[in-house]
């Protein structure tokens, strides 16, 4: 079953449970993602690297949309945010843990020889080849310069 047949059927089961905040995080999805199906010059099947990019991204936007209605001391907007975050987040891949992601940093660094901050660029190359979907972008990239230092 395609990616986005089984979220047209979460869409299905979000609705006759009457869960307002599920429905609306998938409908999110699925509109994403037929948007990058139908995009100019895009292909037919969208790939699973490229959903899962779609979904970080979507993740991402909630996150910074949470904090600034949280700033704004707004967490009536702030919370069904973070609770589409919840529901984005079962269909992504298991996050890695710090520790994990240090050592496959680590493992990486050694790899491509790199010494200090300057080499970060290569570093970056293959971390965000290998960690896709694993690892926020923000997060590799804190930690590199953490372990190059």
């Amino acid at each position: 079953m395609a990616f986005l047949d089984v979220i047209s059927e979460e869409i299905k089961k979000a609705m006759l449970a009457k869960d307002k905040v599920r429905l609306e995080a998938l409908r999110g999805i699925k509109k994403e993602l037929l948007e990058a199906r139908t995009a100019k010059g895009a292909p037919e099947e969208i790939t699973d690297e490229a959903t899962v990019a779609i979904m970080q991204k979507m993740v991402k936007q909630r996150k910074e949309s949470a904090e600034i209605y949280a700033s704004q001391n707004r967490s009536d907007l702030a919370e069904p945010e973070l609770e589409q975050i919840k529901v984005i987040q079962q269909f992504l891949p298991a996050q890695l843990t710090d520790e994990e992601l240090t050592a496959i940093i680590q493992e990486i660094i050694t790899e491509t020889g790199a010494a200090s901050v300057k080499e970060m660029g290569k570093v970056m190359a293959v971390a965000t080849k290998r960690l896709a979907g694993s690892a926020e972008g923000r997060v590799v990239s804190e930690k590199v310069r953490q372990l190059l230092s």
